[in-house]
């Protein structure tokens, strides 16, 4: 573990040793034979921090334990803490809400438990919803893309709690895409929005307890922020590399592959009017086409470009439901052979240079602030469509992206 990791979880260590001290030997926690997440650790190690305690949970379908029981049912059963609120992000504590739609404030269904909602007409949790707290657990699975709401709610969790002076308590997880990789444009703050809430670059190669401890401290919100780290993570494991069963993130993300393929096709389709992802079929985001593309020219041109870890299979597809509703387009599928030497954000851009290049009187790009908010700035677009090569938009943003790791070298927890 880093210097810095040691620091951060000086907040509890030394209550967590005392207690272990008095355990007998045989009940003293054993090396994990599988990657522990924060939330086992949390009920096993580190109960401390929330024993006797008032507390409110922020989580989803996606906060599991590793054998998938929900964390918001694990800790409504156990008597040594009273569990007395619920904060929804998107789609909703049980997954039931569909991507973008707003939830309401209401009761869980099964614990009987309040529900607030923090994606509706509050994104960030009212100060009453806070005022009885002690301490605010979150619990949410992030798939390592700055433009995924989970970290944006995350940063309004922070600065309300700071406001409220209440703790928060991050239950840790894994970066699906791995703690090494990070790319992309580090967000400009005229364009951050919910789908780009804090000073990250698009893949930014954090856990979301990392990500805690970034936007507090690069931000400077004040918040009082515990890690409860994972035990046997290391940065260079992808999702596949950590023996856990994927738990959809969301509905359009339904196995680990397509973590990794998001970033790349909605990216890319995110910037246009007439591109689609592949949402509203069985492989979202693992798809990418249009009406006016030819399958196998674009399949040829992006297979030219080497790009590692993906080849690309021409094919054609109509979406059942969203924008291109009962629409025939054509285009290539996705196929992740080593998802470890994948480069999303790279490939996003293969797709929208050979796009250009391959249809240039077809391809219609978004208006300025909608590519700048997916993006991070509007020098994309600009270098796009002066008929810069790839090469040239990636390295718009290297130095940035420089700035970007010293500062994250800050947060890392783990090695």
């Amino acid at each position: 573990m880093r210097a810095s990791a040691a620091a951060l979880l000086a907040l509890h260590a030394c209550a967590c040793e005392e207690s272990r001290a008095e355990l007998p030997l045989a009940l003293a926690p054993a090396a994990p034979e599988r990657l522990r997440l924060g939330i086992e650790e949390l009920l096993d190690h580190y109960v401390e921090l929330i024993e006797g305690k008032r507390v409110g949970l922020v989580t989803n379908p996606s906060g599991v334990d590793g054998l998938l029981i929900p964390t918001v049912d694990r800790l409504a059963g156990d008597g040594r803490f009273e569990l007395v609120r619920l904060f929804a992000p998107e789609h909703g504590i049980r997954g039931d809400v569909p991507a973008g739609e707003e939830i309401a404030d209401g009761v869980d269904a099964r614990t009987g438990i309040p529900v607030v909602s923090l994606y509706g007409a509050n994104r960030r949790p009212p100060p009453e919803t806070l005022a009885d707290l002690d301490v605010l657990l979150f619990d949410v699975q992030d798939v390592g893309a700055r433009f995924y709401t989970y970290a944006s709610t995350l940063g309004e969790i922070l600065i309300a709690s700071a406001e409220t002076d209440t703790d928060v308590v991050v239950l840790d997880r894994p970066n699906p895409l791995g703690g090494e990789r990070f790319d992309g444009p580090v967000i400009e703050e005229r364009w951050q929005s919910f789908i780009g809430w804090g000073p990250l670059p698009i893949v930014h190669g954090l856990t979301i307890g990392e990500v805690a401890l970034y936007y507090n401290e690069v931000m400077k919100l004040g918040a009082s922020v515990t890690v409860v780290p994972m035990s046997g993570w290391k940065r260079s494991q992808i999702w596949a590399d950590t023996g856990l069963d994927w738990t959809p993130t969301s509905p359009h993300v339904p196995r680990e592959l397509t973590a990794h393929a998001y970033v790349a096709t909605a990216l890319a389709a995110s910037v246009t009017t007439n591109v689609s992802d592949g949402v509203g079929t069985p492989m979202p985001f693992e798809l990418l086409g249009a009406a006016f593309v030819d399958a196998r020219e674009l399949a040829r041109d992006l297979s030219a470009r080497e790009l590692p870890g993906v080849r690309f299979q021409e094919t054609a597809f109509r979406p059942f439901y969203g924008r291109f509703e009962g629409q025939t387009l054509h285009g290539v599928r996705l196929l992740i052979d080593d998802p470890r030497r994948f480069e999303p954000v790279r490939t996003a851009l293969a797709f929208l240079v050979s796009l250009r290049n391959l249809y240039p009187e077809e391809l219609a790009l978004a208006d300025e602030a909608t590519c700048a908010k997916h993006w991070g700035n509007d020098l994309v677009r600009k270098l796009l469509a002066e008929g810069r090569s790839e090469l040239a938009l990636h390295s718009s943003w290297q130095t940035e992206l420089q700035r970007y790791a010293r500062d994250r070298e800050r947060v890392l927890i783990y090695d």
